[in-house]
């Protein structure tokens, strides 16, 4: 079985741009042209993007290097620890909706710190597989269509991850722990 899937993912690719090329030969679309027109078009949507991401990317930053991070976890920690949150992975929870190479990052670091089969391990790579990077998605989204008023889009992403943290405390206290 794993041949076989290692296979498809091998050829997914180049039979599904094959089965595109082949298509629009039949329909006698001017596949070249049409590729160029839609890089032209992809080109312009990352300039309209890149003020967004600049912003995002800097406020990270700023985020992370002030301190904020760590007096943020500070202050939910008693609430954490109720929970059974382990403080090891609150940073990973708090970084998930920011940032994705920030919070793959943070994962990758508890789980050669704690090891995959732990319980920190457990509920770090579960709760990056519950939850979005909800601002990096908004800003991209949003930017790309010129979307100013994205307030409750924002509160409604950010409570869907907070279920998301729950539900994966839940399923790795509840089947692994």
């Amino acid at each position: 079985m794993t041949v076989i899937i290692q296979t498809l993912s091998r050829w997914a690719i180049p039979l599904l741009l094959l089965g595109i090329t082949t298509w629009g030969i039949s329909y006698r679309v001017p596949i070249y042209e049409s590729f160029v027109e839609g890089a032209k078009e992809g080109w312009q949507t990352s300039l309209r993007l890149l003020p967004y991401l600049v912003g995002m990317l800097v406020s990270i930053q700023v985020f992370q290097h002030t301190g904020a991070l760590q007096r943020l976890i500070m202050v939910l920690s008693p609430l954490t620890d109720w929970l059974g949150f382990p403080k090891e992975v609150l940073p990973l929870a708090l970084m998930r909706p920011i940032s994705g190479s920030g919070s793959l990052a943070l994962l990758t670091q508890v789980l050669e710190t704690y090891g995959p089969d732990s319980f920190p391990g457990r509920l770090a790579a579960t709760l990056m597989g519950s939850t979005e990077t909800t601002l990096y998605v908004l800003t991209v989204y949003a930017g790309s269509i010129g979307l100013k008023k994205t307030k409750h889009t924002l509160i409604t992403s950010l409570i869907a991850d907070f279920a998301g943290f729950l539900a994966s405390l839940y399923v790795v206290l509840r089947f692994f722990a």
